[in-house]
């Protein structure tokens, strides 16, 4: 159902969607945030029932937030009153029903992968875990990225960016920074918060946030040895193909098909990293199966299942 939550930064009333099971009124369970995506707003619903059928099976509690909708001004974009519209929704549902602490989740794509990293680096202390889908890690680098006369990229994305920061990056450095979330990241690696990143090889070709996002993002979650260089990163995103050295080996995931096979893939400390054959897209079906196994104060479990069917879903703008 479509609830108001009350800003607690700004007293505003903000619209969400909230469904918890019938249990939650007696019983402790497992919350998940479900985000919508950069240019979208709380009623794209087309993404949140993913997120609300999965919830529905596993009878976990959702919320949908808006987070002050597209990402065009200034509240919007990582802005302040953005992250603590989400952290008022995950209260909303612990004021109306019972929820796990231990067990609260946040998922998203393209802008909703740009904030569920910002929260889990923002807000360490809430979130077990969280699944993000191509994401935009780096505000000012995505302003430069969506200039370039390039396939898949739009200029659109640069004046969005620049009416959330007031300004360019130039102008506005701080701004940008403080959105993006490669400069909090490390607040969740210290804090041991899991996090699975997926991405397809060809975004930034097909679709607009280059892959170099979710390296960075996996390299500052990561443990230093097993960072990737920039000088890969850079290779990647111009061949879209993997170095031989680099390219995935191991053991089969079910959530995979050969036709979104893995290229890349690196685990270390409490995130793991896939690369993907695919574009502007992700794997919610491996995502949730990742989320689904992680508790605060728990080592972070990185264990494939025996069985598992995932598809591409290619994320909106």
């Amino acid at each position: 159902m479509l609830v108001q939550v009350k800003s607690t930064l700004d007293g505003t009333l903000q619209p969400c969607y909230f469904w918890a099971p019938e249990g939650a009124k007696t019983n402790a369970v497992p919350l998940i945030v479900g985000l919508h995506t950069w240019s979208a707003d709380y009623r794209q619903t087309s993404h949140y029932a993913t997120v609300l059928k999965y919830a529905r099976e596993k009878g976990w509690a959702m919320v949908g937030p808006n987070f002050r909708g597209p990402n065009k001004t200034p509240p919007a974009c990582g802005g302040d009153p953005a992250v603590q519209d989400i952290v008022d929704a995950v209260n909303y549902a612990k004021e109306h029903v019972k929820i796990d602490p231990a067990r609260v989740y946040i998922v998203g794509g393209s802008g909703g992968g740009h904030m569920t990293l910002l929260m889990l680096g923002r807000h360490p202390e809430i979130f077990a875990a969280g699944a993000a889908f191509c994401p935009i890690t780096d505000l000012a680098r995505w302003h430069a990225d969506s200039l370039l006369v390039h396939p898949g990229r739009g200029k659109h994305y640069a004046k969005m960016l620049e009416g959330a920061c007031g300004g360019t990056p130039a102008e506005k450095p701080e701004e940008y920074a403080h959105r993006s979330p490669l400069t909090w990241l490390d607040r969740a690696r210290k804090a041991g918060v899991g996090a699975y990143i997926v991405t397809g090889i060809h975004d930034g070709w097909k679709g607009s946030v280059p892959v170099g996002h979710s390296f960075r993002a996996f390299n500052a979650l990561a443990n230093p040895e097993d960072r990737v260089g920039e000088a890969d990163i850079a290779a990647i995103e111009e061949t879209q193909q993997v170095p031989a050295a680099l390219a995935y080996d191991g053991p089969k995931d079910p959530f995979y098909s050969e036709r979104m096979r893995i290229h890349f893939r690196r685990t270390s400390a409490n995130v793991r990293f896939t690369l993907m054959e695919g574009g502007h897209g992700g794997n919610f079906a491996a995502g949730l199966d990742f989320l689904s196994r992680q508790a605060k104060g728990s080592p972070t479990d990185f264990s494939l299942p025996s069985t598992g069917k995932g598809r591409e879903e290619v994320l909106g703008k």
